[in-house]
């Protein structure tokens, strides 16, 4: 047994030594065409890695759209995007039957895809769509096919959906409802770019030469980090930490004074993606098992979107990102 063990650890960090190379030559592809935002490009590749799906949410004009496209781009994976408005309908994303007539007069239905059938698919101002609309995308995220007209179609895979919300335009908007919030393994926070970053870009977007990524990685070799990320060993002091902090960040411990502010928490399914994703980090960074750092990095995108406050928190100024942080500090 443990010379089976042994071979399997052999592979694991042959597997990881590769991967971690590719890895690092994608990121540096990434950082040629978007400056100035390496934690969103990290975080989007743990999701990526990790099997999940993400929610960048910033104001607009941060190159969110152009960060999944070169993503999409730079790791091989066949992207589509669409813009979701209020009039936008569920076939408009996954697609319809059609009547079709055949020369001999017969007539059958056929079934056209909609933009849904992507590997890598954009939901740009995912809040402006109606609930009927989102929901529809709801079963593409979670169960990887979709139903129209009775009949399933399965997405292709790898699938992923990096969405985008614009957190201060709000007239118009359609609140994501919990459960599709929790069906995002991460909710990634897009910020202004520094002085020096925003320098760069000021300076190399508009000349005549502007870069354009090329492609380092392929949908088969993705799949396979993918399976790898799943077999990357984790300490039991990483497993204790996500459990102890996942769990207090839950209404209901008399123990935790925290938990009085907190008016519903994250679920088992908030775990298995901090577990996913400390070791996506952990491969992404060139380290073949995770850390307690990695817990600690990844609390906040993972948990926030998992989070409510009550009334009376949120009117004395608590919020949610204070919140993880006291829970963090209990750890640390």
């Amino acid at each position: 047994m443990s010379a089976i063990m042994t071979a399997e650890s052999d592979a694991i960090v042959a597997e990881a030594e590769a991967a971690v190379a590719k890895l690092a030559a994608a990121r540096e592809e990434i950082g040629r065409v978007i400056f100035g935002q390496q934690s969103v490009v990290d975080n989007s590749l743990v999701t990526i890695l990790a099997g999940g799906h993400g929610l960048l949410v910033g104001v607009p004009g941060l190159a969110k759209t152009k960060l999944v496209d070169t993503l999409g781009t730079v790791i091989g994976l066949e992207a589509n995007r669409i813009q979701f408005t209020p009039d936008l309908m569920p076939s408009d994303i996954l697609g319809a039957e059609v009547l079709e007539q055949a020369a001999d007069g017969s007539r059958s239905f056929r079934f056209i895809p909609g933009p849904v059938f992507a590997q890598l698919l954009m939901a740009d101002e995912i809040n402006r769509a109606s609930p009927r609309t989102q929901s529809a995308l709801l079963q593409a995220m979670q169960e990887y096919h979709v139903t129209v007209a009775g009949s399933s179609h399965p997405v292709p895979r790898p699938f992923h959906v990096l969405a985008t919300q614009n957190p201060l335009e709000q007239e118009g908007t359609y609140p994501l409802p919990e459960a599709q919030l929790d069906r995002f393994l991460m909710q990634i926070d897009v910020f202004y770019p520094d002085l020096d970053a925003e320098r760069r870009i000021l300076l190399e977007t508009t000349s005549a030469d502007e870069a354009a990524a090329t492609a380092i990685l392929s949908a088969t070799e993705l799949a396979s980090f993918q399976n790898l990320v799943r077999r990357v060993p984790v300490g039991d002091s990483v497993v204790e930490a996500i459990l102890k902090l996942v769990r207090s960040a839950r209404p209901g411990d008399e123990n935790n004074p925290q938990t009085d502010l907190i008016a519903w928490g994250p679920g088992p399914r908030a775990s298995q993606a901090l577990m996913l994703t400390v070791r996506a980090r952990a491969l992404l960074q060139g380290r073949l098992s995770p850390s307690l750092d990695d817990v600690m990095a990844l609390a906040e995108p993972v948990l926030q979107h998992r989070m409510a406050l009550t009334f009376a928190a949120r009117a004395d100024g608590h919020t949610v990102r204070n919140i993880i942080g006291e829970l963090k500090a209990q750890i640390a």
